[in-house]
């Protein structure tokens, strides 16, 4: 199964993760996929997929590409995520938010 950087290396990947705060694992879960559609119309997204870990329940992954530095910087400007980062100190534990951009090179 071809993945969106087979055919352009020079997309920015961002993997992003994070953990609930105790107990609030159902919310932060449904904060995240409401995420997901608005991201999906914004320009420059190619794909951005939520994940939760197997062995950490309440262990969440976003693995995205964008076209651009450009395009991903308005997504964190963007309205619906703006809202979702103010709400981080309630639904996401003390480690908060980690954001890595990386670049395919294998």
């Amino acid at each position: 199964m071809p993945t969106p950087t087979d055919d352009n290396r020079d997309l920015l990947t961002v993997i992003a993760y994070m953990k609930a705060a105790p107990g609030k694992e159902d919310e932060l879960r449904a904060a995240l996929q409401e995420l997901i559609e608005p991201t999906s119309q914004e320009d420059g997204y190619v794909n951005y997929d939520l994940h939760e870990s197997v062995e950490d329940p309440g262990r969440f992954f976003f693995y995205e590409n964008w076209h651009s530095g450009e395009h991903l910087d308005a997504h964190l400007g963007a309205p619906h995520l703006t809202a979702f980062i103010a709400r981080i100190p309630e639904l996401i534990d003390e480690n908060g938010l980690t954001v890595n951009r990386v670049r395919r090179i294998g």
